[in-house]
């Protein structure tokens, strides 16, 4: 893999499955718990919370702005009608020195989904890298099938070629990324 053509801090904090995990300076994913913990969001200077969600109910507080994305994590979802609206309100968000928080209700596939979108639009990565790069930050994410389809199609849009492919495997179409993981779970 080739290092990120962006300039994130060179130390994190170590990633957190249960709290917020920072993907770049002004980026975190979460899951719908962490997202409504009022000290864990003002200990992050959260400015921007983004639901991505139908099942999470967020409480509002004081001086944070949310924006609700009403998707649900099936394969048939269009999440890509939201990757450049969301992509571009975290972008606006960072350019006004604020600090966005991406939630679903786990923090494995819809609100990943979204932060790759964002990461190849702002930061020009490919799908691989974002991936390779959100994953060592949140190691827990796995958009679903169909979330990879659009992000695929997505990342075609935006530099005409591919880094991931979707392929045909025992248990359905996956992404060329997880072959040897679900080879290792299938008995030969």
């Amino acid at each position: 893999m080739t290092a990120p053509p962006c300039t994130f801090p060179v130390q994190f904090q170590q990633p957190s499955v249960s709290g917020l995990s920072q993907i770049t300076r002004s980026l975190y994913i979460s899951n719908g718990v962490a997202a409504n913990n009022k000290l864990m969001l003002s200990s992050n200077q959260i400015t921007t919370i983004i639901n991505v969600s139908v099942e999470v109910v967020n409480t509002v507080y004081e001086d944070i702005q949310y924006v609700q994305v009403p998707v649900a994590d099936t394969p048939t979802s269009r999440l890509c009608d939201f990757f450049d609206p969301i992509a571009d309100h975290i972008h606006s968000v960072e350019m006004k020195r604020g600090r966005t928080l991406l939630h679903c209700a786990a923090g494995v596939s819809r609100s990943a989904a979204l932060c790759l979108a964002y990461l190849m639009k702002y930061h020009a990565m490919s799908l691989l890298d974002a991936h390779t790069w959100t994953k060592s930050c949140r190691p827990i994410i796995r958009p679903n099938s169909g979330f990879w389809e659009q992000l695929i199609h997505y990342e075609f849009q935006l530099f005409s070629k591919n880094s991931v492919h979707m392929v045909s495997s025992p248990v359905g179409m996956i992404p060329d990324i997880y072959e040897k993981e679900v080879r290792l779970m299938i008995p030969l």
